[in-house]
């Protein structure tokens, strides 16, 4: 059986819809799943030794520069490359017109189905055109999880039920694996503090108070824009042993959360990252749904706050020191 996942982007959803590849290969042991993806994000999906194929989508990128004869060339490759298969089933678990397009691009053999989302969740960024791409449609409950959201569009078709705790198919760090120069040699822990949106954002005096309280424990900071890396550098310079990290790729991003012995974060990709890890990760959540995408599938997620609601550092620095 040959499936085809169109989940391009962002950061946070890709990663939800990892779990989908073990349900499949669970229940389907000889299914070939195939993966359309944002380019940025391949060596992530990557990681997944149970995807065959991975077709990157350069949507971005494109958009940029459509009059460039080699960006067209490029697109025309691409829809060529999603086509050379004909797929048993494809699922465009995101719901957007853009992702839509691509499902109806791809090939179905005769009989195969084209399954999405027949309804968005709360907050989410869900078109409703998309369905025109679909031969069948899954309804959800508006308040499902974003992992189970995926999984369950995956069983309804398939015929499984959903009943296993969330299997991102992501491999332990070897004991021999190579640490890049600006990682530690010491156990540390990790500030995923910045986000695109301000209000989802931590008081910098909570991170500067909670750095305190873990001293003399190293602390990373990765950042990823300038602003970002500004913030970062206030606050290592009011916690004892922090460190601003250089600009780092996704994939050493995805190792600095891989390896971390304790991850703290607001709700963005690189938190739940770490919590796909399944390290031991210290949610926070100051103006987004925690039911939405907290961590549930290991005891070493603790979940704090919630919209209108963030935590106390003395409930950070109690549930940060439990897992250590």
């Amino acid at each position: 059986m040959n499936i085809l996942l169109v989940r391009v982007s962002s950061l946070g959803d890709v990663l939800h819809n990892m779990p989908i590849v073990a349900d499949i290969r669970r229940h389907f042991p000889d299914a070939n799943i195939d993966w359309v993806v944002e380019e940025g994000y391949v060596s992530l999906v990557r990681l997944n030794r149970e995807v065959r194929h991975i077709i990157p989508f350069a949507l971005r990128r494109w958009r940029k520069n459509l009059r460039d004869r080699a960006v067209r060339a490029e697109i025309g490759a691409f829809f060529r490359r999603v086509r050379e298969v004909e797929y048993d089933y494809v699922f465009d678990t995101q719901g957007l017109l853009k992702t839509g397009v691509i499902m109806g691009a791809a090939r179905i053999v005769k009989g195969g189905q084209k399954v999405g989302l027949a309804n968005g969740s709360e907050g989410s960024g869900y078109e409703g055109i998309s369905r025109i791409f679909h031969t069948k449609s899954i309804p959800l409950d508006p308040r499902t999880h974003a992992v189970a959201r995926g999984r369950l569009v995956a069983g309804a078709a398939l015929g499984y039920a959903v009943d296993t705790p969330a299997d991102f198919g992501l491999p332990d760090v070897a004991a021999d694996e190579p640490r890049p120069d600006w990682m530690p040699a010491e156990p540390y822990a990790v500030y995923f503090h910045g986000t695109a949106r301000d209000a989802k954002k931590w008081a910098p005096a909570n991170w500067i108070a909670l750095g305190r309280e873990l001293a003399p424990m190293t602390i990373l900071l990765p950042w990823g824009s300038p602003k970002e890396k500004a913030e970062a550098e206030a606050l290592a310079a009011a916690i004892p042993n922090a460190r601003v990290l250089p600009k780092l790729s996704m994939a050493d991003a995805v190792m600095l959360a891989r390896r971390a012995a304790l991850a703290i974060g607001v709700d963005t990709g690189l938190t739940h990252i770490a919590a796909a890890f399944s390290r031991p990760v210290v949610e926070i959540y100051c103006d987004s749904p925690r039911w939405k995408t907290e961590g549930n599938w290991s005891p070493k997620i603790i979940n704090l706050g919630d919209r209108g609601n963030p935590p106390a550092v003395a409930e950070v620095a109690a549930a940060a020191k439990s897992l250590l």
